[in-house]
């Protein structure tokens, strides 16, 4: 049985009253009654009784509005009228400070701009160093490994007279800490 927005109470309910004996069941020997079919735009009745209440609450606790320019003083819409007009000085003020604002975002722009700029110079001239680092190793390796060092002892004793030090040549110092020694004079022979 389709519902029709209607309440039912316990013997119009087949379900309800299923089991007792002196209930008719509709369409059992009597052809059913053509229903009205369910309404959804209408609310049920327990919504329309609140909705009502609501409407007479509202009807009851409703003060008469009184014009709004009837209730003000004349003075009053004086006032009102001169905070809502914009003299001279004031739209001049406002011209001022729309254009610091413009200028200081103009100046922001270039700032920002030219620190874009550098910081791509500056990665162009570390890739650059990084180029030159790398081309010095290489030519240092290059260096180094082309050089003999017995060919180097074998010229400096032979052609050029060179000796290794005797022990009377050789003199120690100790020194304080990770330093290195400068010499500013010579080194007294002198034992």
């Amino acid at each position: 049985m389709a519902k029709t927005g209607r309440g039912t109470t316990a013997r119009r309910n087949p379900n309800t009253v299923r089991h007792s004996r002196d209930v008719y069941v509709q369409g059992n020997a009597v052809k059913r009654l053509q229903e009205a079919p369910h309404r959804t735009d209408l609310p049920d009745v327990k919504e329309r009784r609140r909705l009502a209440q609501e409407r007479e609450q509202r009807k009851k606790s409703a003060v008469p509005a009184t014009p709004v320019k009837q209730a003000l003083s004349r003075q009053a819409q004086r006032n009102r009228e001169k905070a809502l007009a914009m003299n001279k000085g004031f739209v001049m003020f406002l011209t001022a400070v729309s254009i610091a604002v413009l200028f200081t975002c103009i100046n922001f722009l270039q700032v920002k701009s030219q620190i874009t700029a550098s910081m791509k110079n500056v990665a162009s001239l570390e890739s650059e160093l990084a180029q030159l680092k790398e081309d010095n190793d290489a030519y240092y390796s290059q260096v180094t490994s082309n050089v003999d060092i017995s060919e180097i002892k074998k010229k400096a004793i032979g052609e050029l007279g060179m000796k290794y030090p005797s022990e009377d040549q050789i003199q120690t110092y100790t020194t304080e800490g990770n330093s290195y020694v400068r010499q500013y004079q010579d080194v007294d022979t002198h034992k």
